[in-house]
């Protein structure tokens, strides 16, 4: 897989708003009412792992408020703690962070894949979906949508559909006027029209769920 650049990926960009434009309805309506796809800039890729692990099943603000702690063990406020500091971390000062001992040991699966040169982000941009959907989710806490998300907003892959992901379905259910939320296999037929631009269908559905009032 070659990396985007910059003036890369606002060409496929261009060139996935008038796909799905001409292949779906739906979507060109949502277009219109929204306006263009919305690139997210990349983030510090281990920054980003540790940050979704640490809000899994927690709401925004008790997630933002351990994570900040977990940051202040660091002694600098801010930076996140490195690999070798994270397997350093004793589980008291992960409980007193306001850690579980569950998502502790996530945070130390992922230190120790990183230390042993398991997982190396440099090289994630040169391989395929698959590849690195394999190599993430071998770490502890990492899934699917995690993977999937990384994928999205991290390597900025166009042609990501995350159908385990509720609000896509629900913008589905919401846009096209379904009766529930769809199927694992009604959403993977819902989007294959948007290939190779599924991420950027994916977006609108998101979208969808914030502006249209539901039925």
């Amino acid at each position: 897989m070659t990396p985007y650049s910059a003036n890369s990926i606002s060409l496929a960009i261009c060139d996935g708003l008038t796909h799905l434009r001409q292949a779906d309805r739906v979507i060109s309506q949502l277009i219109d009412e929204v306006g263009p796809y919305v690139v997210r800039d990349p983030v510090d890729p281990y920054e980003a792992l540790v940050r979704t692990i640490m809000f899994q099943q927690l709401t925004g603000q008790a997630a933002t408020t351990i994570l900040n702690r977990l940051l202040a063990l660091t002694g600098s406020p801010g930076r996140y703690p490195t690999a070798a500091e994270l397997l350093a971390t004793s589980d008291d000062e992960f409980r007193s962070a306001g850690v579980s001992r569950q998502k502790a040991s996530y945070l130390r699966d992922l230190a120790d894949s990183i230390e042993r040169g398991l997982i190396d982000f440099n090289s994630l941009p040169e391989v395929s979906d698959a590849d690195v959907i394999d190599r993430l989710t071998a770490v502890k806490g990492v899934g699917l949508w995690t993977a999937q998300m990384f994928l999205m907003f991290q390597l900025q892959r166009l042609d990501v559909l995350p159908v385990g992901d509720v609000g896509v379905r629900r913008g589905m259910e919401i846009a096209y006027g379904l009766g529930g939320p769809p199927s694992t296999q009604q959403a993977l037929t819902l989007g294959e029209v948007w290939a190779p631009y599924r991420t950027i269908g994916s977006w609108y559905m998101w979208r969808a769920v914030e502006i249209i009032p539901p039925a």
